[in-house]
């Protein structure tokens, strides 16, 4: 008897989008929410701190450059506070990718998407996430045991 058949739909993945233009990242939730994923933004990295220690996220997506707090002070932040949910961020960028910025991602070893994003590119690269992170030892759902 065969199994039951492989969804099209990702599994209800949450994902957090952080960005200092609201404009961008609601496109980009837009565009995530289609393909079925649980979406939230934040406009700061202040506001993503107060928002991943209220709700868990399975990715991740921070602008590098914001006011206030950007994105690598977030992600060092986060990796102090929780390393577990620090593997699960994905940096966004703009345009060419600057050198002091090309040896920050280097240094951190965090993946990264070159903004202006392409619809595909970013679809393809969060379900190769997912589908790379399932691999991860440790890597469950929030909620999950091991």
């Amino acid at each position: 008897m065969a199994g039951p058949a492989p969804s099209a739909q990702p599994e209800a993945r949450s994902i957090l989008v952080v960005d200092d233009d609201p404009v961008f990242a609601g496109v980009v939730e837009d565009i995530l929410k289609a393909e079925g994923y649980r979406v939230s933004t934040a406009t700061s990295g202040l506001t993503a701190l107060e928002r991943v220690g209220a709700a868990p996220f399975d990715l991740i997506l921070i602008d590098i450059r914001m006011p206030e707090l950007d994105g690598p002070g977030f992600f060092r932040e986060l990796q102090r506070r929780d390393p577990e949910l620090a593997r699960r961020v994905m940096f966004m960028t703009g345009g060419a990718v600057e050198p002091d910025v090309a040896e920050l991602l280097f240094s951190l070893r965090v993946p990264y998407l070159r903004k202006p994003l392409a619809v595909d590119e970013l679809r393809n690269t969060v379900r190769r996430f997912f589908l790379a992170a399932r691999s991860f030892p440790g890597f469950r759902k929030p909620g999950e045991r091991g």
